[in-house]
């Protein structure tokens, strides 16, 4: 239960963190998913898709790994790790997210955006 808890909270926050960035972009109809090491974008996507790709992309990975938790347990002497394990990948998923905006909003700033 707990697991699920944790990972509906990451979901939410995600999901939350890619509405607000919606609001702060709109003028965009397109956003860079990849940059060369110049800085140079590589290609974009639309609004929608961009912003929503980290969140939608978690909520499968923790539902994952969540249903893999429920259906195995962990193994002998690694019980005390499953959640701070979990809580970790979600924190990745985050980390991200928040990388991606701003990298997004490095380039919109630079494209005088």
């Amino acid at each position: 239960m707990t697991i699920v808890l944790i990972g509906i909270v990451f979901g939410l926050v995600l999901c939350g963190v890619a509405l607000r960035a919606e609001a702060r972009f709109r003028s965009e109809d397109r956003l860079p998913m990849q940059w060369w090491l110049d800085g140079e974008v590589t290609w974009s996507v639309p609004r929608w898709m961009a912003l929503t790709f980290i969140p939608a992309l978690s909520i499968l990975t923790l539902g994952s790994v969540g249903v893999l938790l429920a259906s195995t347990g962990p193994r002998p002497g690694q019980e005390g790790m499953v959640i701070p394990s979990f809580i970790a990948l979600g924190m990745v998923f985050l980390a991200a997210q928040f990388f991606h905006l701003w990298m997004v909003a490095k380039t919109v700033r630079r494209n005088g955006g």
